[in-house]
């Protein structure tokens, strides 16, 4: 039998390809939509991918598991369980608890564990090679290594009303009925790693096992003690704030996302036609360099969507493709960073892209405006605006500042003065420079505090020290 797990460090996700290596077939779990690196791997252990199944309904990326299977042939599985608000869409054959699915000698059997989501299934893989007992574990969303998956992300991200309780009595449940009755040994081999907003506190160790996470993960001492409430109150306490795009990326996968197809590779485009297109306000330019560069001049209405490894969380903080409809001309050196920098976006839905270019000369510029922060405090400012995360905003802000994530903030415009200059600040700058971005674009009259928080704290204490 073959495990490998296959991880994108932008989505801290992981999916998985298991393999009979005697028959020679292979099934994807979880994967992503830009699905050439499980067609490499089977390829490369002479493998066919034969099915594709996920754990649950996403919240965080678009599953590739139609993608696959219309590239491949591979048989759809996903999950009957959950009732009928929380039903796939699309074809594929429904799995309930106990049901299995058989690849040569391994037996991959699918066990409902509701509590992130109802519709929830772990998988239980036995490699019958070498025993007719489960030895690993693809646990999702559901049990991750130190942590679990929150129960509130349909509540904060897909319109629900307080399911996050009965979802943690769920889970609780899920806890002490299926994963606890596992032998020790089980391996765990969760869907997210440290990084996702999946959980609050996820470990960065890929896998794990039921005996570990017993007797070491914050919520064992809760399930040996059979304390519900106590489990519950302290799951449901200081959970990050979800992105606002979560909200799309569970309706999509539900109803199933677009199949792409074969992508043809991204073409250079002339800068004449990009600057008449933008002219025309018929383009979205990305700017993919880093906020310091941006800093020094950018193109005029232009979205700050730094290459690296959060493109697609970026991305989808500013850019929604159900009204932004204008296709994006993307700012890279070549044509291979352009076409990764779109295989990040496609994983979140973000697939119109016209092309690229390599320089922003012969395009409109500015130099997006920035105060420094001794000048903070005599700025007549209509807000301040944090878009850190509501745990950082807790541990530190400054004074009379207005905290909305960044990956909240363009659909709460609400929250916003519609006049007078937005101060707006992060932790280093990064994250400010998207969000800001975004909201010149919409247009809105932003400062970005240069330095952000870290350089506000560091003139505080040069100030005291005075």
């Amino acid at each position: 039998m073959l495990i490998e797990r296959i991880y994108d460090d932008d989505l801290a996700q992981a999916s998985y390809l298991i393999g009979c290596q005697a028959k020679g077939e292979a099934i994807v779990v979880d994967g992503r939509r830009d699905i050439a690196v499980y067609q490499d791997l089977a390829a490369k252990n002479g493998m066919k991918i034969v099915a594709v199944t996920e754990t649950h309904i996403h919240a965080d990326y678009l599953s590739g598991t139609r993608e696959l299977a219309a590239a491949t042939g591979a048989k759809i599985y996903v999950s009957g369980e959950g009732g009928p608000d929380w039903q796939y869409q699309f074809d594929g054959e429904r799995l309930f608890d106990g049901d299995t699915i058989a690849l040569g000698n391994i037996s991959i059997k699918a066990v409902h564990t509701p509590g992130h989501t109802p519709e929830h299934l772990a998988f239980l893989v036995t490699d019958g090679a070498f025993s007719d007992q489960p030895g690993y574990l693809l646990s999702g969303d559901f049990v991750f290594s130190g942590d679990l998956g929150r129960p509130d992300l349909l509540d904060e991200a897909a319109g629900g009303v307080d399911t996050r309780f009965e979802g943690a009595k769920q889970l609780f449940a899920s806890l002490r009925d299926k994963f606890l009755t596992l032998p020790d040994y089980v391996q765990v081999h969760p869907a997210h790693g440290a990084g996702s907003a999946c959980g609050k506190a996820l470990g960065a160790i890929p896998s794990s096992t039921v005996g570990y996470e017993r007797l070491y993960a914050w919520w064992g001492r809760y399930l040996a003690a059979n304390d519900e409430q106590g489990f519950i109150d302290e799951l449901l306490d200081g959970q990050p704030d979800a992105h606002a795009y979560f909200g799309r990326m569970k309706r999509e996968n539900r109803e199933g996302p677009a199949v792409m197809g074969e992508r043809a590779p991204l073409v250079e485009l002339d800068t004449a036609d990009v600057a008449k297109g933008l002219a025309e306000d018929k383009l979205t330019f990305i700017d993919t360099r880093s906020n310091g560069d941006v800093h020094s001049g950018t193109v005029v209405r232009s979205l700050n969507v730094p290459a690296g490894k959060s493109v697609a969380s970026y991305g989808a903080w500013v850019v929604n493709p159900e009204t932004d409809k204008a296709p994006l001309v993307l700012l890279a050196p070549d044509r291979d960073a352009a076409q990764e920098v779109w295989d990040h976006l496609v994983r979140v839905g973000i697939d119109n892209v016209a092309g690229y270019v390599t320089g922003i000369d012969g395009l409109p510029t500015a130099v997006p405006k920035l105060i420094q922060p001794g000048e903070l405090d005599g700025f007549d400012a209509a807000m301040v605006l944090d878009v850190r995360n509501k745990t950082e905003y807790a541990d530190g802000h400054i004074p009379g500042s207005h905290q909305l994530s960044g990956g909240r903030v363009m659909w709460h415009l609400d929250e916003l003065p519609a006049h007078g200059t937005i101060v707006t600040y992060c932790q280093s700058g990064v994250r400010n420079s998207v969000a800001a971005s975004a909201l010149r674009r919409a247009g809105y009259d932003v400062a970005e505090l240069d330095g952000s928080y870290a350089a506000w704290t560091a003139w505080q204490r040069s100030v005291a020290a005075a």
